[in-house]
């Protein structure tokens, strides 16, 4: 921005104390006659206010139209707040400038919001029957609704500032990437919250001996169950620490983003321990066990990588590693990044600001400001409008709660500092830095801490000054989420060294080693040649099965010419038709794959319409219940049950459907896609399965996978470990049908949408390669009027890695006119009567042969690892087999 006049306004935040008092006389106070929304009868008092109210709201906010379309298709949201994780769930913070300009207090406009998922739907009439309970280890557990919390209890108004955890995390991802996403310097917020001590619940259910913890729980239903975590008794029970189960954020109702009706305010702790949309209050001997404790808000050493992390489960659940207390942290706001200020104006001096935090109830004792890269320091000015309510007098009310302020030493907001800089100063200086201390006299360290989860980043704080003509241009370290800036990104990308001690500057002596970042590589997926614009409502009209059109990173292609090539078959391609597929494609396919997409490209989605396309699918959007669970278009969740052990390495995993008459929905002989996200980043992970289900089953649906563990000489599955690793009650979202092949009984088949009949089917497959034979075979096997023979070839290590065995044997017991099956082992025990040795040129030559097929009349299904699908292809084309008679799975 251009600054004509740096010092004649302040810009936001506030440099003394007064500038907090509203007029001495408000009974002559009109309403909008000051930034306030509240009227003067709602504040419980008579004659002046020496502390802070909250600035008006905007009173235009609506639904916005990328919403409308997500389970958040109810909330109302103000169009300036950042999306940190995409549209859907609402992850959000305010441009830095204009949450410093509002002052001490946030509206609800652009407070912070960090939301794991969709947001609970509370209708304003439901709002007082809202029940919670306070239980476990307490010998009166309570049940009450929130018209009973507020009739029963005192109620309290105390100023508190909420910081995410995150808070600067963006700067953490530049130097390397963790596994949370990017949040500036805007990730805190501050408000009045009402509500009731939580200490008076406790008492009056009268925690047991031997309780040490409480631990909440939102109706927030989230992947991995409901969101909770805990804190300590002792600091629930301390009046000192301030922690409320609040109902109203600045004089009114909780928003839905805010955790409407109710929610837990802790203060001095992140973000991440107020938990939101509160259903339980459980007291407890041991920390809670809810997986967003344990993999949640923690910072482990700096040494665990994010690859290493995944199979750390005891390093995640030391509680040494989880985060309770902020640490202290500063950053400045004014000069704002890309701010320009003429050196041809009439000031002398330049008032920089900003805000500063600490954690556990202490005050900021100093904030420090550096313009020679800590060589010397300069004192900033610090006001404290928190304790501005300190000076309330005894038993004043607010927000229909008592000001309990005047006795307490603790500090529960945020502070302002600021400094006039002279102009002949800034223009000698290459940066400003500031430091905080707090009253421990903790301080902000010079260097990042880098941690897995990227939080609780406080270094200093550095401001680059550019000398550019007669003008200073000031950058920031970063600007959040995929908002490209910040003399950070700058430095890398330029190929400096980002932890070098000297913030990626050049130091002595490195010129001559200095070697620049090799770029990425990228795989070009457009046509240059082709500037052709596509409205979505072109898009939408190719969303069937005739000239299927789809979009990935906003371009469009046509996957018409290629329905017969595509190795999913084109059910593939018509279940992305109409849609936004960026995410499965990326996900699934090979570079090669990529690079194919030149081929294809028809064009580009005009502005309008991206702004409107959803993104990742309408996951979660309420609808009727179905009679079929999957669908082409659209992920569905199903919710882990059981998982029963089947080998060292292989298990079945079980899903509950939406509901218990609801069938899978899957034809024979075709696949699934079933998706995992990260809690934290979002990032999806998907892959094809093959159910050992029936298609007509309800309720249910059964998922036999070997899980592909790391070792020392390479890593393991992705996806297969991430599903070993998730509890009991986790979602796991699906969608499908896929494949090109589904068997219709009887020896017909549709391959590609092309029928063929078939007499003798040659099955060839290995390990978890079993389950697509599996179903075709059965099928087979179960219809006594179908004829076809079906040879079975299946290659393992050991006998317990032959998978269905005992269902596979019992299939062909007494079927020997239609039914063969060749089990051989390369690591056999001293006991196994079977074939032994891999499956070779000698053993297909031996039990297959040369292709008899006439008019297609034979088969051959293959699955199985890449090496034996090569094997198999190379040996049987070498028979005489055509590369139509032969299928891989």
């Amino acid at each position: 921005m251009e600054v004509l006049n740096p010092i004649s306004e302040p810009q936001g935040g506030f440099s003394k104390a007064h500038d907090f008092r509203l007029p001495p006389s408000p009974p002559h106070t009109r309403k909008g006659s000051r930034k306030s929304s509240i009227e003067i009868d709602e504040l419980d008092l008579e004659g002046p206010r020496i502390y802070p109210l909250p600035p008006r709201s905007k009173p235009d906010n609506r639904v916005l139209p990328e919403d409308l379309k997500t389970p958040d298709n109810h909330v109302v949201r103000d169009p300036r707040l950042i999306r940190l994780t995409g549209v859907h769930p609402f992850n959000v913070e305010a441009p830095l400038s204009e949450l410093f300009d509002e002052g001490f207090l946030t509206t609800k406009d652009l407070h912070y919001v960090r939301n794991h998922g969709a947001v609970p739907r509370v209708e304003d009439s439901e709002i007082m029957d809202w029940e919670f309970s306070v239980e476990g280890m307490v010998d009166n557990p309570i049940r009450m609704s929130l018209a009973q919390l507020i009739r029963d209890y005192e109620q309290v108004t105390y100023p508190v500032t909420l910081v995410c955890a995150g808070n600067r995390r963006k700067e953490q991802n530049v130097v390397r990437k963790t596994k949370g996403f990017s949040w500036g310097a805007a990730g805190l917020s501050t408000a009045l919250w009402t509500g009731v001590v939580i200490g008076d619940l406790l008492r009056a259910a009268m925690p047991k001996r031997g309780a040490r913890y409480v631990c909440f729980e939102g109706a927030d239903k989230l992947p991995n169950g409901y969101y909770g975590t805990s804190i300590k008794l002792n600091w629930a029970m301390d009046p000192n620490r301030g922690v409320l189960v609040a109902h109203k954020m600045n004089g009114e109702m909780l928003e839905p983003d805010h955790g409407k009706p109710l929610r837990i305010i802790i203060p001095g702790q992140i973000g991440g321990r107020s938990v939101k949309w509160l259903k339980r209050i459980t007291v407890t001997a041991e920390p809670s066990d809810n997986w967003y404790h344990i993999y949640d808000n923690r910072v482990l050493p700096t040494m665990v990588s994010p690859e290493m992390s995944a199979d750390m489960p005891d390093t995640w659940k030391d509680e040494r590693y989880a985060i309770y207390d902020l640490n202290t942290n500063s950053a400045t706001c004014y000069p704002a990044h890309d701010e320009k200020l003429p050196l041809t104006t009439d000031a002398q001096s330049y008032n920089i600001r900003g805000y500063a935090y600490a954690g556990g109830g202490k005050r900021i004792s100093r904030v420090e400001i550096t313009l020679d890269k800590g060589k010397t320091w300069i004192l900033a000015n610090i006001s404290y409008p928190e304790d501005e309510y300190r000076l309330a007098r005894e038993g004043e009310r607010l927000f229909g709660g008592r000001l309990d302020m005047s006795w307490r030493e603790t500090c529960f907001c945020w502070c302002f500092w600021d400094l006039d800089i002279p102009l002949a100063q800034l223009q000698a200086s290459d940066d400003i830095m500031v430091r905080a201390m707090d009253e421990s006299m903790m301080v902000q360290p010079r260097d990042m801490y880098w941690s897995v989860l990227g939080m609780m980043n406080n270094p200093w704080f550095r401001v680059v000054i550019h000398k550019e003509g007669h003008t200073l241009r000031f950058e920031h370290p970063t600007q959040p989420a995929l908002m490209p800036g910040g003399w950070m990104e700058r430095v890398k990308k330029a190929g400096g060294n980002l932890t070098n001690g000297n913030w990626g500057e050049r130091l002595a002596g490195e010129e001559e080693q200095f070697i620049e970042e090799e770029p990425a590589k990228e795989i070009c997926m457009i046509n240059k040649d082709i500037n052709r614009k596509i409205t979505l409502e072109e898009l939408r009209q190719h969303s069937g099965e005739v000239e299927p059109w789809f979009v990935v990173n906003g371009q469009v292609y046509d996957g018409t010419k290629f329905l017969g090539g595509h190795p999913g078959g084109a059910a593939s391609i018509f279940g992305a038709a109409g849609q936004d597929a960026t995410e499965e494609f990326l996900a699934i396919h090979s570079e090669n794959a990529k690079a194919m997409m030149v081929d294809y490209h028809i064009g580009s989605l005009d502005e309008a319409s991206l702004a409107v396309l959803k993104e990742g699918e309408t996951e979660g959007v309420d609808s009727a219940p179905r009679e079929t669970f999957l669908q082409a278009k659209v992920w569905t969740k199903g919710v882990l049950s059981t998982k029963t052990k089947i080998s060292a390495d292989t298990k079945i995993f079980t899903f509950h459907l939406e509901h218990a008459d609801q069938v899978v929905g899957l034809p024979i002989g075709q696949h699934l896609m079933m998706r995992l996200r990260d809690p934290v980043t979002r990032e999806a992970i998907i892959r094809s399965y093959t159910p050992i289900s029936e298609g007509t089953e309800k309720g249910k649906l059964n998922v036999l996978i070997k899980v592909y563990y790391d070792t020392p000489e390479r890593k393991g599955g992705k996806m297969t470990q991430a599903l070993d690793a998730i509890p009991i009650g986790h979602f796991v979202d699906f969608k499908g049908p896929v494949g090109k092949f589904e068997y219709l009984g009887r020896g017909v088949c549709a391959i590609s949408g092309r029928q063929r009949k078939v007499k003798r089917f040659i099955m060839i497959c290995a390990g978890s390669g079993i389950t697509p034979i599996f179903q075709v075979l059965r099928a087979v096997m179960a219809d006594r009027e179908d004829s076809t023979f079906c040879l079975m070839l299946d290659g393992n290590r050991e006998e317990e890695d032959i998978l269905c065995k005992e269902d596979l044997d019992r299939m062909a017991a007494g079927n020997d006119h239609k039914c063969r099956l060749v089990y051989t082992l390369s690591r056999p025990s001293h006991s196994w009567t079977g074939l032994r040795g891999r499956m070779t040129k000698e053993l297909f030559e031996r039990e297959v042969g040369p292709c008899e097929s006439v008019n297609g009349e034979e088969l051959m299904l293959v699955c199985g690892p890449e090496a034996l699908e090569k094997s198999v292809h190379s040996v049987f084309t070498g028979m005489g087999w055509k590369d139509d008679d032969i299928l891989f799975f």
